[in-house]
């Protein structure tokens, strides 16, 4: 694994990946690389013409790749539900889902649903769409949940008491929430599908740093910010391809195990090939797991009634 590449993937062909946030960033090189590796590849993308873009360009990088657009809001509870209806009714099952989607360090926002952005988006919505795919793959021999977390998940902190950040919103405190609560959830999911005994895998990848739109988004628009990040970025960082590549071995590598964390060799986990990573300990704290679990059920109204003996 030491110089692991998306040349590693093994072949995917037959396989059914549904990949969010994919028409940009590392859910675009996500998606290319597992195409490109035979995959049917269902990008989830929040706009539509941008969707389209990426379709085009994919196919342009991978002539005859097997891909398509669907329409996917993570910030919308009832986009989450109408992308999970219209998945289960294409496929007997989901082999990859890759929790790619986000937004980082925003302006205070809501969501359809009244969540703060980075808590809705990050967490809940993957939280919503996992549930609701789960029937598709929990019993598929081979398929995984890779949820992407970051290394800033490890000054984080989950406040029972004001999840939703309103009575004092730190927008990097809040991202780090989200984040960790990222590895809360793979790690409590790979707990509850181990009980079982199902086929099906939890992990979590992170992609060190790089040079992504979320770097853009940051900055809100604030050309001097954005101009400070991304060089920055390109100068301790790297390319988007180079940090999908921890999502991408955890989705594909056969040695893969649940509950396992991946992220870049270099130094301080900001660049480099994908090795097997630690993370927090409040991120393996398996009593605010479960809290967070039975919390994020309550707000979402999606209970994982497949995990039940």
């Amino acid at each position: 694994m030491t110089r692991w590449t998306a040349e590693d993937i093994p072949d995917q062909s037959g396989r059914v990946a549904v990949v969010t946030g994919a028409n940009s960033g590392l859910g675009y090189v996500t998606s290319l690389e597992l195409a490109r590796r035979g995959a049917h590849v269902v990008l989830g993308c929040r706009n539509e013409v941008r969707g389209k873009e990426a379709v085009a360009r994919l196919i342009a990088a991978a002539p005859g790749a097997d891909v398509e657009l669907r329409p996917l809001d993570m910030a919308d509870l009832s986009s989450i539900r109408s992308f999970a209806d219209s998945i289960q009714a294409s496929f007997p099952a989901v082999d990859i889902l890759v929790n790619n989607a986000g937004v980082m360090a925003i302006p205070r926002r809501e969501t359809a649903d009244g969540f703060e952005m980075q808590f809705g988006t990050n967490h809940l919505g993957h939280f919503a769409l996992t549930g609701l795919l789960l029937p598709l793959m929990v019993h598929q021999a081979g398929a995984r949940v890779v949820t992407v977390s970051s290394t800033a998940h490890k000054p984080g902190a989950i406040d029972f008491e004001d999840l939703m950040h309103e009575r004092r919103y730190r927008r990097f405190g809040a991202y780090s929430a989200s984040k960790l609560a990222n590895l809360l959830f793979t790690f409590e999911l790979h707990r509850k599908l181990a009980a079982i005994d199902a086929p099906l895998i939890s992990v979590a990848a992170h992609p060190g740093t790089s040079a992504t739109n979320l770097v853009r988004a940051t900055a809100d628009g604030n050309p001097v910010i954005e101009f400070v990040m991304a060089h920055g970025v390109r100068l301790v960082g790297q390319s988007e391809a180079k940090g999908a590549l921890p999502q991408l071995y955890a989705a594909t590598a056969p040695e893969v195990r649940g509950g396992e964390y991946f992220g870049p060799n270099g130094l301080m986990e900001s660049r480099g090939y994908p090795k097997k990573v630690d993370s927090s300990s409040a991120s393996k704290d398996a009593e605010t797991a479960a809290r967070l679990w039975t919390v994020s059920e309550d707000l979402t109204g999606v209970t994982y009634g497949a995990l039940r003996p």
